[in-house]
């Protein structure tokens, strides 16, 4: 099953995209809750490009390696990637303000509403991240 989530985020889309692709700020603003954060990022944004995003409890007691591989990449437009045996497929659309839509295969180890208020509060911190540094 897909789950989709999505944000309105008030900036450029030359400035959404960088964000979201840049390796410095993602470690600034991805993950799911304050008691969790992002050591390390590393970006080879191209198609066949890997990307990798070690995640950790602030207070050490568990984390886990995100990774996966590029298999579309369209500047300012389309990110689609694999991880493991799933897909995910980010949108940016530019008008006012840009629509970041992430749309990502389900897994058996939580439900639903877990994975999708899991990924749409990343997509959360994404956005206010975006919009204080660009203030």
């Amino acid at each position: 099953m897909k789950i989709t989530v999505e944000t309105q985020v008030s900036a450029p889309i030359s400035k959404v995209w960088q964000d979201y692709t840049s390796p410095e700020a993602i470690t600034q603003w991805n993950a799911a809750s304050a008691d969790w954060h992002t050591t390390r990022a590393r970006v080879d944004l191209r198609e066949g490009g890997h990307f990798s995003s070690r995640m950790e409890a602030k207070d050490g007691s568990m984390g886990f390696d995100f990774e996966g591989t590029y298999t579309k990449v369209v500047e300012h437009s389309l990110l689609e990637y694999t991880f493991g045996e799933r897909t995910a497929q980010v949108e940016f659309i530019d008008g006012d303000s840009v629509t970041v839509r992430v749309s990502f295969d389900s897994e058996d180890s939580h439900s639903i509403e877990q994975q999708r208020d899991g990924w749409q509060s990343i997509l959360d911190s994404f956005k206010r991240y975006v919009e204080s540094v660009t203030a």
